[in-house]
């Protein structure tokens, strides 16, 4: 994983729960690379999952609960500053979404050759029901499911989200189901 994720990562911990739960979660994890991230560096997928297993006991939460958090925040306070361009060209939630596999992607791979990026493509749309399909040799679906509500909170859109994991031929996906709601309904 790219180092700038585990910096967001350090620097939402410290926001929500300070400095000494991020002193204690990086010893805790005895980490390879000391907890030490530069954002152009990469750095072994087990130490981010070593550091949110930690930060989950450190702080009483379900892993799954700290990485929707990790990816809301990524979403509205990242991104949303870093790539403002983006929202606006894309203009809603949904539209956002489309464009994550395609286009954003493609934008991080020319900056970072060498990032292993899940895979998220849109399926179909029926109504206000619209479905993607993610794959990520990490398996981080609640990550995912942060990031989809944090993008609905920076349009201010209403969503529900469900999703569900499948194996098919030997391959882990996940079925997101986003469904855009009309005045909270």
């Amino acid at each position: 994983m790219k180092g700038l994720v585990f910096r967001e990562f350090i620097d939402l911990v410290e926001t929500k729960f300070g400095d000494n739960i991020v002193d204690e979660i990086i010893e805790a994890a005895d980490l390879p690379s000391g907890g030490a991230y530069t954002a152009v560096g990469t750095y072994p997928h087990s130490e981010m999952v070593s550091l949110v297993v930690e930060l989950s006991r450190a702080v009483e939460l379900p892993v799954d609960t700290l990485l929707e958090v990790f990816g809301h925040y990524l979403a509205t306070d990242v991104f949303a500053n870093k790539y403002a361009s983006f929202f606006t060209e894309a203009g809603t939630t949904i539209e956002m979404l489309k464009k994550v596999e395609d286009h954003i992607h493609i934008e991080v791979m020319k900056l970072y050759p060498d990032a292993e990026l899940p895979s998220f493509v849109f399926v179909a749309s029926e109504d206000n029901r619209h479905e993607f399909r993610y794959e990520s040799s990490r398996d981080m679906a609640p990550l995912a499911d942060g990031l989809i509500k944090g993008t609905a909170a920076v349009f201010a859109e209403t969503i529900e989200v469900e999703y569900e994991s499948h194996v098919s031929d030997g391959a882990k996906f996940t079925r997101f189901f986003v469904t855009t709601l009309v005045n909270g309904t």
